[in-house]
């Protein structure tokens, strides 16, 4: 699912006015329930990329690099997970999400803050856990780490917006 940030679609636009009031801009918004929202794992804003910056070279992973990450860390869920009868930790539920999700006491405060300030859902905490561990398996981590924590409620830009 793909949505504009407001009705114009220019709002955080360098190049071009957002139109748009505030309200407008929050009746936009509130048709996405919060409950819809918290089935969105990820939830990133994506800035139009001016047309000089298409071609320059980017010091970021190369593709093959990233694809080489990723068949590691499917590698790795497909051994985690060889005796259960799911595939990936996007199905982890319950005792399965408790073991292989599991963090430490400095990761767990960590958690706990982000949940109580950005106002979070329990659904949104699953989301959160799962995709750490997934950003810990691309990293190849064998533990949950803040970082991980950290990237994964960025991935939530839109629980954060109000």
């Amino acid at each position: 699912m793909k949505t504009s940030p407001c009705p114009c679609g220019y709002l955080s636009d360098d190049t071009h006015p957002c139109e748009c009031t505030p309200l407008a801009v929050g009746r936009y918004r509130s048709r996405i329930s919060g409950p819809m929202l918290d089935r969105i794992d990820l939830q990133v804003e994506v800035p139009a990329v001016p047309y000089e910056d298409l071609k320059k070279a980017r010091g970021d992973i190369d593709s093959a690099t990233m694809r080489q990450r990723i068949i590691d860390a499917r590698a790795i869920q497909e051994k985690r997970y060889a005796d259960m009868p799911i595939l990936t930790n996007a199905e982890l539920e319950g005792a399965a999400l408790e073991k292989y999700c599991s963090i430490g006491e400095e990761e767990h405060g960590f958690l706990k803050q982000a949940v109580q300030t950005l106002g979070l859902s329990a659904r949104a905490y699953t989301r959160i856990l799962r995709i750490s561990r997934t950003i810990a398996d691309l990293e190849g981590a064998p533990a949950i780490e803040t970082g991980h924590l950290a990237e994964a409620i960025n991935y939530r830009s839109m629980d954060r917006q109000g």
